[in-house]
């Protein structure tokens, strides 16, 4: 269910964090879904259930999932997850327009690049030598 890139400088519990916000927006639970438990993920992943915790801590610190002890974790209504990705997406939007204009790029290139990213993608075809 989660994957995790070891070789990402992005911490491993952060990587799970994203991957249940990621899986949440897109229905992957159902709404008011239940979570693998922490055991289950770290068996599946080889990592501590430390680091799972430490992520579905985060998650219900964020209002993402809530717990219910015995049960186990629940994700939140899918809107406040869509909602906090929508959140999450434009935040790294903006620092990477900053990004950008630090590096030289005018604002009418940063405009065309939003464009361009917000057509859809078409897959490309293979050219013959």
């Amino acid at each position: 269910m989660f994957v995790i890139d070891y070789k990402s400088g992005l911490p491993i519990f952060e990587q799970i964090y994203r991957g249940v916000v990621k899986l949440g927006a897109a229905g992957a639970f159902g709404e008011g879904g239940q979570l693998p438990s922490v055991r289950a993920v770290a068996r599946e992943l080889g990592v501590n259930p430390n680091t799972i915790q430490k992520a579905y801590a985060m998650l219900e610190r964020d209002g993402v999932i809530y717990s219910m002890p015995g049960k186990g974790s629940f994700l939140a209504k899918p809107e406040a997850v869509l909602e906090k990705r929508r959140a999450e997406a434009l935040a790294q939007l903006r620092q990477a327009a900053r990004e950008a204009l630090d590096c030289g790029a005018s604002p009418e290139e940063l405009a065309k690049a939003l464009e361009e990213a917000a057509q859809p993608e078409t897959p490309e075809k293979e050219e013959k030598p």
